[in-house]
């Protein structure tokens, strides 16, 4: 007798876990987010879970709330062995917990208890953690509280995006939700393992108003937000005196001591300006209104740009 899930998602992130809880169980519905206004039209947007879920032709559910007694009774009807929730946008209320007989399993994109919380992709860049994975965990009250039954590990690159990391971990979390669903299959329920109380950290939703640098801060921190702010809500800074979004850039050290901010060097390696520690050399970015370029075309696109850079100090 197949697995009876439900499954709850909205973003991209959920996409591949929707289509591993496809594979190895019978997803009776699927629940989402209300289409949102997007775009320049701002038109009515489903979500790509949703999207996938229609395409697979799996009845969808868009209620605003899970808190009424309404959204209790219709998903006390789909009498679910399993609820998987990926990335919802909802807080579920221990009512909702309590419905599916096997309880609630969330993926979650990091080592709990490290980065509970909305982010945990870009904040572990943003810390300049090394190391992240992703847990499939069963639900309680608390925020990212629960248990954890399963886990994986992934080493961050050097120069890896939040765009790039959050790809790698959609999929592992596929993987690691498949192996929970395998072992359900095979009559074997995973062992919750209660978090650690050390090493517990928030990760915080994303604000526009992170993306702005400060230059008196050191390269490497800059360095972290620029990869971790892409692609949203990318860094942004000004160079010059011209206010420009920072597509790509690695800290470096300097010996010349300049006030923060001072362009130190333009050339085809690189637009290098001086940070409180070190300095941060600029590779890709891009002008008001225009379209990601290297440094060398913005180089060459700024004329006068290379006279403009300060000398060091004696």
């Amino acid at each position: 007798m197949a697995l009876k899930i439900v499954f709850a998602g909205t973003p991209d992130f959920a996409v591949p876990s929707l289509r591993a809880a496809m594979r190895h169980g019978d997803v009776v519905a699927v629940y989402t987010q209300p289409d949102r206004p997007a775009g320049r039209g701002r038109g009515l947007q489903a979500s790509p879970v949703k999207l996938e879920a229609v395409a697979a032709g799996i009845p969808v559910l868009q209620p605003e709330t899970l808190r009424d007694q309404a959204a209790r009774d219709a998903l006390r009807a789909l009498q679910p062995d399993l609820m998987v929730v990926v990335a919802y946008g909802q807080i579920l209320p221990q009512k909702i917990l309590d419905i599916p007989r096997l309880g609630c399993w969330n993926v979650h994109a990091s080592l709990l208890p490290r980065w509970r919380g909305a982010a945990p992709i870009q904040r572990a860049i943003e810390a300049g953690d090394r190391e992240t994975g992703v847990c499939l965990m069963q639900m309680e009250k608390g925020l990212d509280t629960g248990p954890v039954l399963l886990s994986q590990k992934l080493a961050i690159g050097d120069d890896e995006t939040g765009g790039e990391l959050h790809d790698r971990l959609a999929e592992l979390g596929a993987q690691t939700l498949s192996d929970g669903l395998e072992l359900l299959l095979a009559g074997v329920r995973p062992v919750p393992q209660p978090q650690p109380e050390d090493g517990v950290s928030y990760a915080h939703k994303l604000e526009k108003h992170e993306a702005k640098l400060d230059w008196s801060q050191p390269a490497t921190v800059l360095a972290n937000k620029v990869r971790a702010f892409h692609p949203w809500p990318i860094a942004e800074a000004e160079v010059a005196g011209e206010r420009v979004r920072i597509h790509a850039a690695e800290a470096l050290p300097s010996m010349q001591r300049a006030v923060p901010g001072t362009l130190l060097a333009a050339s085809r390696d690189g637009i290098d300006i001086a940070c409180g520690e070190g300095m941060l050399r600029i590779h890709d970015l891009q002008r008001e209104g225009g379209k990601p370029i290297t440094a060398t075309d913005y180089v060459n696109a700024r004329r006068g740009l290379q006279q403009a850079v300060s000398m060091p100090r004696p």
